[in-house]
């Protein structure tokens, strides 16, 4: 189960009690933000790419969406999010639940920069219930991400 490797990953850290579950599903944004009680610009959505060949995670904020055009600046690539199926397949973790945390070593990660304007955010803990609420530099810390980037925009 996805949420346990995210649990036994968090183990190593000494956080694995800050995992948030909830009754009802924040598989979306929209959802997370009701479950959580916050605006859905702090939810950390991680979104899943085929970039180039090789699967790319990014956690963005809430309210924004991929900037075509900033992406393939930064990536060299057309943005193709992965199906549900290769999302699973890919990261371990279903469609709902990706997060950047108990992924494969080959998937990258980038963190953007959107994320930053909060003070703590909330991604996904591998299920479509989880989260856990993490300030931007432990998300860095808590993620073995590439770095920040800024390929977002915010949705008007």
């Amino acid at each position: 189960m996805s949420i346990e490797n995210v649990r036994a990953y968090f183990q190593t850290f000494g956080i694995k009690e800050r995992i948030l579950e909830f009754p009802v599903s924040s598989a979306t944004v929209e959802l997370a933000a009701q479950a959580l009680g916050c605006i859905p610009a702090r939810i950390a959505k991680t979104l899943s790419f085929n970039c180039n060949g090789e699967t790319l995670l990014l956690v963005t904020a809430g309210d924004c969406k991929i900037d075509n055009a900033k992406y393939k600046q930064t990536f060299h690539a057309k943005a193709k999010m992965l199906t549900p199926k290769e999302a699973l397949a890919f990261t371990g973790h279903a469609v709902g639940g990706v997060c950047p945390f108990a992924v494969p070593e080959n998937v990258k990660i980038c963190l953007d920069v959107s994320l930053k304007r909060f003070s703590t955010v909330f991604p996904a803990c591998g299920s479509s219930n989880s989260a856990i609420e993490l300030t931007p530099e432990e998300l860095d810390k808590y993620t073995r991400n590439a770095g920040w980037v800024d390929v977002c925009k915010q949705i008007s």
